[in-house]
């Protein structure tokens, strides 16, 4: 039984590399280069995957302590808002929590009519503070003043007439015409730059620097560049720092297999987020029962089985998961798998792991290429903060782990930069205030 199990299991190797897709088809430092060459071009304004957005937020400033500021995170379906304050030990306290759906899902709104919406959500809270800081998760053009103009919703948002508006001016305007407040100083950033923020006074710990870091449905990377390094831009302090907002999903010179092109060729937007479509939750499930689905064609696993993965309409990525934990389980991979023969519960199983590792060493190029950009970690008593949100991350099997051992063979031992990996409880919310208390 035992050489039964290595045969398949080195069948779903050679298969792998067949076609290319096995994590060791992935040259780590190679693709570090790639990434650190698409992000110095980004910088410098030319043609890049990677835009790498000034967000003209500081990390560096002291955050005051018992000022409260009012918070509002719009993204998915869900709007909440809620107030915060830091205690004398610069623990966050949230309170006033409220939720509500998004605006402009269940109908198309006017311009006029989504911020008056969104205005109405704060009606709770708006005499509590002065300031809100405004995590947005949408693609936006930052402004120096902390606005920011609309570029597109995600398909579910129906508001053709807020693209190309800008978001805190708006606000402020249906503030006004409500009678609910004078002008807010609103400071407006994404979900991952929030992410970041919410690392900064962590526990009172002493870090180098900041990356935030999503991987759940989608996957985005954000970190700490000095401003004389955006060469895009002529109007910064050369000797400031900003966060720069990497849109790493768009990464597209890293290494790819056939089976990548294939899945990405049969989605709704070919040739748009690359990186995104190996590595996130969106993806990773479709694109193993795409992989899977070739070793059948392949002739690598029983008629059975290769007959029930075709007739498969869809494969999440929990699905995967599930597989992954539980492989003679109750979900769709096991129950397929035992129509078959035990090699091929073998052979599924770890073509699901390598993926996984693949898309684990993915993400810690990623994140490397952050970390040596930033040019700290150096000192180990003062590592790079990682704030990692996203449920791929945490839950997809060995993921967490496989990239925090890639992160300490490639970015510690061989380039000696630090780095530590936390998770930060409602950190959107608290990245929004800290990003309203101190810029």
């Amino acid at each position: 039984m035992n050489l039964q199990k290595n045969t398949a299991k080195q069948k779903a190797v050679d298969f792998l590399r067949t076609h290319p897709m096995d994590h060791l088809d992935v040259d780590f430092d190679g693709n570090l280069e790639q990434f650190l060459d698409e992000m110095a071009k980004g910088l410098a304004g030319a043609d890049s995957s990677l835009e790498m957005i000034p967000t003209f937020l500081e990390t560096a400033n002291q955050i005051p302590v018992n000022q409260r500021v009012i918070v509002a995170d719009a993204g998915g379906t869900n709007f909440r808002v809620a107030t915060v304050y830091f205690d004398e030990n610069k623990n966050p306290v949230i309170e006033n929590l409220q939720k509500f759906s998004m605006p402009a899902i269940e109908r198309e709104l006017s311009c006029k009519e989504f911020f008056e919406a969104m205005a109405g959500y704060f009606r709770d809270v708006i005499d509590v503070a002065d300031k809100i800081g405004f995590c947005f998760s949408y693609p936006v053009e930052m402004l120096p003043n902390k606005d920011g103009r609309v570029i597109r919703f995600a398909k579910e948002i129906k508001a053709s007439e807020v693209v190309g508006q800008l978001v805190n001016q708006n606000l402020n305007d249906a503030f006004g015409g409500m009678e609910l407040s004078e002008a807010k100083h609103i400071v407006l950033l994404n979900d991952t730059v929030a992410t970041l923020l919410a690392g900064v006074g962590y526990k009172g710990r002493d870090f180098s620097s900041y990356i935030g870091f999503i991987l759940g449905t989608g996957t985005n990377c954000c970190y700490v560049e000095r401003n004389a390094n955006i060469i895009k831009r002529k109007d910064l302090d050369p000797h400031k720092s900003q966060i720069i907002n990497t849109e790493s999903g768009g990464m597209n010179k890293a290494h790819r297999g056939n089976i990548d092109g294939m899945l990405d060729a049969s989605t709704n937007n070919p040739g748009i987020h690359i990186f995104e479509k190996m590595i996130s939750g969106a993806y990773l499930g479709p694109l193993f029962l795409a992989t899977i689905r070739q070793a059948g064609a392949d002739g690598l696993l029983s008629q059975p089985v290769t007959e029930g993965l075709n007739q498969m309409t869809e494969l999440t990525t929990k699905d995967m998961n599930d597989f992954m934990f539980y492989p003679c389980g109750n979900n769709p991979l096991a129950k397929a798998c035992q129509k078959g023969i035990p090699d091929d519960t073998t052979f599924l199983s770890v073509v699901a792991d390598r993926l996984v590792e693949r898309a684990a060493k993915l993400a810690a190029i990623n994140l490397s290429a952050m970390a040596l950009k930033s040019g700290k970690g150096t000192d180990p008593t003062r590592p790079i903060c990682i704030v990692a949100e996203g449920t791929t991350f945490y839950q997809m099997k060995t993921l967490k782990s496989r990239v925090e051992f890639y992160l300490k063979q490639y970015l510690e031992d061989k380039r000696g930069i630090y780095t530590e990996i936390i998770a930060v409880e409602n950190a959107t919310l608290i990245g929004a205030a800290i990003a309203g208390l101190t810029n």
